[in-house]
């Protein structure tokens, strides 16, 4: 959602912070906030004033017309808020038919004035521009601000003069106010501009001697803007509307959908309702809704919510397992449904997606049997067979009913089962994976006749549809009957019809913004399929790489596509180019697309991203109107016309295409403002129709770059089209312009429509829906009175969604039956090889892999080692050894081992410079060597004169006791056979100064491991040696190598011939290695701080000799 309401007291912190106005704004700062939980002594500590003054107190809960409502306390003092708010808060009030909360008030200064000081005025946007209206009589009488207001538009981009307030604005103005109010709408329109608001309504403002005095206000603020005004916003709180409560779950979801590049959207309704929904699509959520309420379920409603946009299996998981946690909290005596619905999808994994919502199923299969709950699923979409397979399948493991749906299904048939309006059919055996396309099965020659199952609703003549009557002659034009229709006739004039009537044709080229390879490759094949000569995507833009070439298949064979850096590369290199398909981020988009319009090879620009500030989007379709170009976007998928062009990931997988015939033309074009919509309408005029001529998505923001009418238009001037359909929703006014288009007679060919959102006029608190647009702020906005302006108009509107398909059914029968439509024969299309990563996806192939792991897996929403999940690590405290053990052994170690080899690492960390290892690294980082050389050239050293003798003594001494051989006969065999014994010796360290690393670590093991057989071996053979000479002591690294022979024997998680294994593979050198690797890393770290210079070994270091036989 874009426009969000703020309160009063946001809205005015806003205001006194920022605005810019030699205008005397008075009481600046001067509001306390009060609640159940207010201390009313350190208040007034807080603010003085309220001591002293006289006082107004009101809610400050989104709470329309409080003057009338009895809610405004004024001139009182404390004592009297104090008393006015007894009854008051915390109790329940009824507004229009919202019941709610009193819970949170705000108390300011008491103005004294007349009702000649009182004034009105409201900034708001609109597609063309910000309307400025004003009023001489403000308060609460004000009345029909829209009837009596005196009006001014800013144009987009445009500036609000003093000159033209004072003309436009200020007739009934009193000379002695106008220059303070002057200066005080231009600072406040400034204002209502540089912090991205969409609405602010003050009334009254008042103004006297004193100064402006701002009392009530009302604002909502374009949330998408948080990026650029987030310095100026701070933390924003958007409190929900009055008569709903805010959940933490909701605020829950919002953050996961804040985070994420996916859409999550959740709205709790009634907490104990029996209805709960998990619905994918913006589009498809509001369908539901819509349904549930046409079945009388509308009390019963629990949430409203929709995932989309590709979320992760986790961020699936986190959304489902929210709103089971919601839902058996409280049981319900007929028990509780569960509706995981969608349209088909675009480019969602739907498999992967289920993944997420089953784990959450298995988490909560206790509480959803308690509650009684029954699932029912209607999918369809890439891999839509395997999600729905796994769907079914953790319903017979848990013995939840579930019961599984796909695209054979009408999309909203499961909610006519879910409420007891049909029965449950048997299901029908669905294909075990999306590889249709594969091979060609079609053998009929003409156009399939539809198999899709019935509605949900009662069966019924084919006559039974609500049809819309022809408009009679002479119908009023709609401007008499909806004012707010006043700018519909400049549609139809003016330079309205400059830009092109064909958007894409099968010689269309375009240029791809974002390294989006899937998406180009779906384009790709779709080309192939519809027997395209060349292929649509001339080039891709991407600023993060230099220019290159990057490989795809056309078909059976591999091309390149080139890769620029910048788009005027790509421009000059391929003018050939109309059309731009931008998947910039919401952050860039505007750019990039304002970079593109200045290219005049560009017709068409389609723009993906969602989120996309709406000050910044107006000023996309002011600049793209100047030049003619259509705007598809922003927040859609994009459109498609079948056997010439699709855009981005529009129509989804080859399967999809082929099973909605969108590879080659039908007579039917589509208008939707939902992407996911668009693709399930693909599939209802498939299966009614011939198929699809043309379709698009404008996409869900509240102002879509193109509009309903400007496809409707171009779709009557194309000869191929001969009906249309239009899928329009809540919110705005555009589909009245198509009413006004048919009774005009500039539409002539029939038109099927239907709005949804028909659910929000039952709701009794306003909900916004997935899309930005979806929210009516004027009765003329909702659905309902949309549907049936367009029935009275003359276009055929169905009784409700799930009727629409029968509804276009009828009419394109009715053109077949007149001849208008004559139904081609159907041509079997080129066969496309499925990519390898998707038939791996589908498991259709397997390979030999190139190699095996076993101890560390990122291939899911978490790292594994060895199986334990990251954060379980981190959750236990296993620390830098437990992540050795389970990376190294593939155990999880005891507490002891693990600090043993914590200590290992310490007391071989380092040794000084003067050692080997560390010497090279010295040299390597003086010679002006990078890190990883330096630390490479030490890591040289180590073997089995240095370091490295770990392994070596942990053999030698494990060999020799495993035989029987007592200490001194295995001291006695490695003189005789000339062997040193690994571990024993030290430079510098004797029995009479010995090595503290090794009494730490000898006190350590001797008070935790379990028992040291191999340990005492060696100090046994210590003994010995030192007898001899008394520097030959048992050294670090002969320590560590047969005390860590005992903790793999010993401490019980392995068995002999595994601990045997390890030390014969070179474990135990890796302790040395990784220590060492620290120290090492140190020095380098030393030399680089210490800035020393190129190392040259001194002369008088070196003994130069010469060779033996020259010196005789």
């Amino acid at each position: 959602m874009s426009a969000k309401a703020i309160s009063e007291q946001t809205g005015k912190e806003f205001l006194y912070k920022h605005i810019c106005t030699s205008a005397a704004v008075q009481n600046r700062f001067r509001y306390a906030n009060v609640t159940s939980e207010t201390d009313w002594d350190r208040l007034t500590q807080d603010h003085p004033w309220l001591l002293t003054e006289r006082l107004v107190v009101k809610p400050d809960q989104l709470i329309k017309c409080r003057g009338k409502l009895g809610l405004v306390g004024v001139n009182l003092d404390l004592v009297g808020v104090q008393e006015w708010l007894k009854p008051r808060l915390m109790r329940e009030t009824t507004v229009a038919k919202a019941k709610g909360i009193l819970k949170n008030f705000l108390i300011e200064p008491f103005v004294a004035h007349t009702q000649e000081e009182e004034f009105y005025i409201c900034i708001y946007a609109t597609r063309e521009g910000d309307h400025v209206l004003f009023h001489h009589e403000g308060g609460v009488d004000v009345g029909d601000v829209d009837a009596k207001a005196q009006r001014l538009l800013v144009g987009v981009d445009d500036k609000l003069s003093e000159d033209s307030v004072k003309e436009q604005l200020f007739m009934h103005v009193p000379e002695d106010k106008k220059e303070v109010l002057v200066s005080f709408v231009v600072g406040l329109f400034n204002l209502y501009e540089d912090l991205y608001f969409t609405y602010l309504e003050i009334n009254p403002l008042v103004v006297n001697q004193n100064g402006v005095f701002v009392l009530d206000m009302a604002a909502k603020i374009d949330a998408t803007a948080d990026y650029i005004c987030k310095a100026k916003w701070g933390d924003v709180e958007f409190p929900p509307p009055f008569g709903r409560e805010a959940y933490p779950e909701e605020a829950y979801i919002a953050d996961l959908d804040a985070k994420s590049g996916a859409s999550l959207k959740l709205t709790i309704l009634n907490p104990l309702g029996r209805i709960w929904t998990m619905v994918a699509g913006g589009g498809a959520s509001v369908v539901y809704s819509d349904t549930i309420c046409d079945l009388g379920g509308v009390d019963e409603l629990a949430n409203y919510g929709e995932y989309s946009g590709a979320p992760s299996e986790q961020q699936t998981y986190d959304y489902a397992k929210t709103i089971l946690s919601l839902m058996t909290r409280e049981k319900h005596h007929e028990g509780k449904v569960l509706i995981i619905g969608g349209s088909i999808a675009n480019f969602t994994n739907v498999a992967a997606t289920f993944k997420g919502i089953v784990r959450a199923i298995k988490d909560y299969q206790g509480p959803l049997k308690e509650n009684g709950v029954t699932i029912f699923v209607r999918r369809g979409g890439p891999n839509y067979q395997e999600g729905l397979r796994v769907m079914g399948e953790v319903g017979k493991t848990t013995g939840i009913p579930i019961y599984v749906f796909g695209t054979e299904t009408h999309m909203t048939a499961i909610v006519g089962m879910a409420l007891g309006h049909q029965p449950i059919p048997n299901q029908p055996p669905v294909a075990a994976h999306t590889a249709n396309f594969l091979l060609n099965s079609s053998t009929n020659s003409a156009t399939p006749a539809s198999t899709r199952t019935a509605s949900f609703s009662e069966p019924r003549a084919a006559n039974d549809a609500t049809l819309a009557k022809k408009p009679k002659a002479g119908i009023p034009a709609a401007a008499s009957h909806y004012p707010w229709l006043w700018p519909v006739k400049e549609e139809f004039t003016g330079d309205c019809y400059v830009k092109a009537t064909m958007l894409f044709s099968r010689n269309t080229k375009a240029i791809m913004w974002g390294m989006q390879t899937r998406a180009v490759q779906g384009m790709l094949d779709f080309d192939y399929v519809c027997s395209r000569d060349e292929p649509s995507v001339a080039a891709i833009v991407y600023p993060f790489t230099g220019d290159h070439k990057q490989k795809f298949y056309w078909g059976h064979k591999e091309i390149l596509i080139p890769v620029y850096k910048n788009m005027a590369d790509a421009m000059k290199k391929h003018p050939e180019v109309d059309v731009l398909i931008s998947f910039a981020s919401l952050r860039s988009a505007f750019d990039s697309t304002m970079e593109t319009m200045q290219y005049s090879q560009i017709h068409t620009i389609a723009i993906i991203a969602e989120g996309i500030p709406e000050a910044q989007t107006r000023k996309l379709i002011k600049r793209a109107d100047e030049n003619g170009i259509t705007i598809i976007g922003p927040a859609t998928v994009g459109g498609i016309k079948p056997g010439c062009f699709k855009i981005g990931n529009t129509g989804g997988m080859l399967d999809n295409i082929l099973a909605s015939n969108l590879y080659r033309p039908g007579s039917v074009a589509y208008v939707s403002r939902s992407g996911g919509m668009s693709n399930e309408l693909n599939n209802i005029v498939s299966h009614a129709t011939d198929g699809v001529y043309e379709g698009v998505a404008i996409g869900g923001d509240r102002y879509p770059g193109s509009t309903f009418m400007d496809h409707v238009l171009r779709y009557q001037d194309t000869p191929g089209v001969k009906m249309i359909v239009m899928l329009g929703e809540i919110g705005g006014t555009e589909e009245y312009k198509i009413c006004q288009g048919i009774k005009e007679g500039r539409i002539t060919k029939p038109v099927v429509c239907w709005c949804i959102g028909t659910c929000a006029t039952m709701f009794s608190s306003e909900v916004q829906f997935g899309h930005a647009g979806a929210c009516a702020n004027q009765a003329f906005e909702t659905a309902v009175a949309k549907n049936q302006a367009l029935r009275d108009a003359g276009a055929f509107v169905p009784k409700s969604f799930d009727e629409l398909g029968d509804v276009i059914r009828t009419v394109y029968d009715e053109l077949v039956a007149n001849g208008t439509i004559v139904p081609a024969q159907e041509v079997p299309p080129p066969t496309v090889p499925m990519d390898y990563s998707w038939a791996r996806e589908l498991g259709l192939i397997r390979k030999p892999a190139s190699f095996m792991t076993s101890i560390c897996d990122e291939r899911g929403q978490e790292l594994i080692y060895a199986g334990m999940p990251i954060t379980e690590v981190f959750k236990e405290e296993m620390g830098l050894g437990g992540v050795l053990g389970l990376l190294w052994f593939q155990r999880r170690l005891p507490r002891y081992a693990c600090q043993f080899i914590e200590m290992c690492l310490m007391v071989t960390a380092d040794h000084g410079p003067a050692v080997s290892g560390a010497h090279n690294t010295i040299v390597c980082a003086r010679a002006g060597k990078d890190l990883i050389s330096s630390l490479t050239s030490g890591l040289l050293t180590i073997g089995d004169r240095f370091g490295g003798a770990l392994d070596a003594a942990a053999k030698q001494f494990s060999k020799a006791f495993d035989s029987g051989m007592l200490p001194m006969e295995f001291v006695n065999k490695m003189k005789k056979d000339g062997k040193l014994i690994m571990g024993i010796g030290h430079r510098v360290k004797s029995i009479n100064n010995p090595d503290m690393r090794v009494q730490i670590l000898k006190d350590f093991v001797k008070g935790h491991f379990p028992a040291t057989p191999m340990l005492d071996y060696a100090l046994d053979v210590e003994k010995i040696t030192t007898s001899k000479k008394p520097n030959l002591i048992l050294n670090v690294d002969g320590f560590i190598g047969v005390a860590f022979v005992d903790l793999l024997r010993m401490c019980g998680g392995f068995t002999r011939d595994e601990a045997d294994e390890f030390v014969e593979i070179g474990a135990l050198n890796g302790i040395f290695v990784l220590g060492r690797s620290m120290g090492f890393i140190g020095h380098y770290l030393d030399q680089k701080r210490l800035k020393q210079g190129l190392y040259r070994h001194p002369w008088d270091d070196i003994s130069y000799v010469l060779p033996e036989h020259m010196s005789m």
